[in-house]
């Protein structure tokens, strides 16, 4: 049944695609992984550069307050494709689940609108090998129901891995680290004279192999190198693109090689690494730019950019003002750097504080692309275009959030959020106090049993999807 349904929709999408003849733009989705949404210059961090994500950043709407779904990253990435809050579809952390065959992404939807789709870095929805051990799930026997490529959810092609690597020499291990250094945490870029092993992780492709050529360096120009062959492809082919861009850095192990190093030279060995590899990142973005600049296609081309949850710990990584961050449902570990730039349709240099998450990212590009929504299953996220247009100030759809024993229900000034299913819960004005300094549960009663009566509304729905009632 869920297989007839999810083919109709796809294809009536399709017929409409075929009646509308308008120009269609290309859609870029980048991701980066557990940077915090202080860790660039365009929230105000003046030590670390990353002068191409702040100049992007100022020729588009630069989000103050936008969330990802989860406060890990194999769920965030579960919202940023289908519109969902991850634990409908049973992916709640890390490692953990899988994208299911059922549920309609942002990939299938404009592949049957005769885009040119594919995806590039990291996936973490789903193991590559049933055979082979690879990363942190694939190849072994009892796990080989999480085998789950971006191929089968509306992707042309991918070249991706199951999960982190190195930010430098991917597939790398040094057999030795020096002071300062750990294989949690990162090293320096090693010579070809030094000793290593393979990290123990495969970059994979379409064709279901190992990549092999091509994967020395700095990952993030790995990564872009093909993404500009695919730009290139679906020019030549005179499709839009679309393509969902999702790095690894700042993930651990951070590994960065002297040159960015250098750009810090008087910190630490920690920073050195941990900034050193975002600058690297923010020059391949800024070859992404300007490689859409030289085909004459950045006019046309809409960009998102966020991290997938806030910093790790134990990292130089920063949330700022914000309290806690990755793991947690406290602002630091939901907030990100976020901004949008589609130069032909955006004004520049706006900033917006209305909330806004990574579900929104599917119902958003519906309306921009005149389709009709997804009326089939619940949707958590909605389409904030009229707010990047300016004709909506309000968002008037409260966003819900669970990781582990937490849970919290967000609305445009208030969060409800408790640490367990069973404990009291605190609230907090997020307008006035966005570093949940004051639990004003007391003060606010009637607010709080609004939005808790709210919140178990909505926990019921989110069960019924894990029941499998959606499809």
């Amino acid at each position: 049944m869920w297989l007839w349904s999810k083919l109709v929709i796809v294809s009536l999408l399709a017929l409409v695609a075929c009646q509308n003849e308008r120009p269609k733009p290309n859609i870029i989705l980048i991701m980066t992984d557990d940077q915090g949404w202080f860790d660039v210059g365009f929230n105000g961090n003046s030590a670390i550069q990353t002068p191409w994500l702040d100049s992007l950043a100022a020729k588009g709407i630069i989000f103050d307050r936008f969330y990802s779904a989860s406060a890990v990253c194999s769920p965030t990435r579960a919202s940023l494709i289908t519109g969902r809050n991850p634990l409908r579809m049973n992916i709640p952390t890390a490692n953990s689940g899988h994208m299911l065959p059922a549920e309609i992404t942002i990939a299938e939807l404009l592949q049957a609108q005769n885009y040119a789709t594919g995806h590039f870095g990291k996936w973490h929805l789903g193991t590559f090998s049933t055979t082979e051990l690879d990363a942190n799930r694939g190849g072994r026997a009892e796990l080989e129901e999480h085998y789950s490529i971006p191929t089968a959810h509306g992707y042309d092609l991918f070249f991706c891995t199951e999960s982190k690597v190195p930010t430098y020499d991917p597939m790398i291990l040094p057999d030795s680290f020096r002071e300062g250094e750990s294989k949690r945490y990162g090293w320096e870029v090693r010579t070809e004279a030094d000793s290593s092993s393979y990290y123990g992780t495969a970059y994979w492709t379409t064709s279901g192999k190992k990549e092999t050529a091509n994967l020395e360096g700095d990952d993030a120009r790995i990564i872009i190198d093909r993404v500009l062959a695919f730009i290139e492809d679906a020019q030549k082919n005179k499709q839009p693109l679309f393509s969902t861009i999702w790095f690894h850095t700042p993930h651990l192990p951070v590994v960065s090689d002297s040159m960015h190093r250098t750009i810090y030279s008087e910190m630490d060995l920690q920073k050195q690494l941990y900034y050193g590899t975002i600058s690297a990142l923010d020059e391949q973005i800024g070859r992404l730019w300007q490689a859409l600049e030289e085909k004459g296609m950045e006019k046309e081309t809409l960009i998102f950019f966020c991290s997938d949850n806030g910093p790790e710990r134990q990292t130089p990584g920063s949330a700022g003002q914000f309290r806690a961050r990755k793991r947690s449902l406290y602002e630091g570990g939901l907030r990100v750097p976020a901004f949008v730039l589609w130069p032909e349709k955006l004004a520049a240099g706006q900033r917006m504080d209305f909330p806004a998450v990574t579900s929104d990212y599917l119902p958003t590009l519906l309306e921009i692309l005149e389709l009709p929504p997804l009326s089939d299953r619940p949707i958590d996220g909605k389409s904030i275009w009229g707010m990047l247009k300016g004709k909506e100030t309000k968002r008037n759809k409260p966003i819900g959030f669970i990781y582990g024993k937490q849970i919290s229900w967000v609305d445009e000034q208030y969060k409800l959020i408790t640490t367990d299913k069973t404990s009291s819960f605190e609230l907090y004005d997020l307008i006035n106090d966005p570093s949940e300094s004051q639990n004003i549960v007391e003060q606010y009663p009637e607010i709080a049993h609004r939005m808790q009566g709210e919140m178990m509304t909505w926990l019921d729905s989110v069960a019924k999807s894990q029941r499998g009632d959606d499809y």
